[in-house]
């Protein structure tokens, strides 16, 4: 089982433990694997073909008489409680090994692109924010309110050669979704009079107006919509809470970037972002790829 399976099913426990969004086993009885599916689309994150045979061959692979069994060693399942004992300065680094240049960056990417930190399961995004003109934003510190309870905490800004980089966690805070769900919405998907695209809300374009924002973060699972350019704050629900931000650094002597620390709420599934995981070990996080959410 990979680290991603097993924090897949340690969210799934949490969801069937948690009275909002119980599990049913008399509803998996009657339905098999359609009420299961469902529930997991709905209160811990899409399905994709991989997840769901990996689901398919631990649940329904092992005989009728074992399933309850399995649904309850899931119920059961903890995040280990382990972790870093601090912040570790790490410097980010490509496939190869090599440093990542900020100026390697495409200004307003839709690309996702991830790394490990500070936990091997807590995965992060690297964006270059810009303008309507895919011109470079300065990011400023800002104040940023967590809805869920109202305080507040300190978003350092943006780093880099025009203070416009800046990394959020790629987990959302609504029910854990990750990429290619949560994803970048750039401003040439949300230039005035265009259609908007299919899987973005009305509600999610107004907050971005009102906010006068021309990008956002937007999870496709739920709805929940963040301000990248205001320390990924709360622009719509369900979520109550922004999205964490690692806190970078940037030299200017080498173009390099490094993670340094987390500011602001914990990870999704986590009371803390330094325990629940294995620490990223070394003194480097690779940075990866992944799919073009629009193609």
């Amino acid at each position: 089982m990979s680290i991603e399976d097993f924090y897949y099913l340690s969210k799934t426990s949490g969801a069937m433990k948690n009275p909002r969004t119980r599990f049913s086993d008399e509803q998996f009885v009657r339905n098999g694997e359609d009420y299961l599916f469902r529930y997991l689309d709905s209160n811990v994150g899409r399905v994709d073909a991989g997840r769901r045979k990996f689901i398919k061959g631990m649940v329904f692979g092992i005989g009728a008489a074992a399933v309850a069994s399995a649904l309850g060693a899931i119920r059961g399942l903890e995040v280990p409680i382990v972790g870093a004992k601090s912040y570790t300065k790490m410097l980010l680094v490509d496939s190869t090994g090599s440093p990542v240049k900020a100026s390697t960056f495409t200004v307003n990417d839709p690309v996702i692109a991830l790394y490990e930190y500070p936990l091997q399961n807590e995965i992060n995004f690297i964006l270059n924010l810009g303008d309507t003109n895919n011109n470079p934003v300065a990011v400023p510190p800002s104040d940023v309110t967590v809805p869920a309870d109202g305080t507040k905490y300190k978003f350092p800004g943006g780093v880099g050669p025009h203070k416009s980089i800046v990394s959020y966690s790629a987990i959302c805070q609504h029910l854990g979704c990750s990429p290619p769900e949560i994803h970048l919405y750039p401003p040439d998907e949300m230039k005035p009079g265009m259609p908007p695209p299919a899987l973005l809300p009305p509600n999610a374009i107004t907050a971005a107006n009102s906010a006068g924002i021309p990008a956002v973060i937007h999870c496709d699972c739920h709805g929940s919509t963040y301000d990248p350019y205001h320390g990924a704050s709360v622009l719509t629900g369900p979520t109550e809470r922004p999205l964490p931000a690692v806190v970078l650094e940037w030299d200017s002597s080498t173009d390099s970037l490094y993670a340094v620390g987390d500011v602001g709420v914990p990870v999704y599934g986590h009371t803390n972002t330094l325990v629940g995981g294995t620490p990223v070990s070394g003194t480097s996080t690779g940075v990866t790829a992944k799919i073009n959410p629009f193609q």
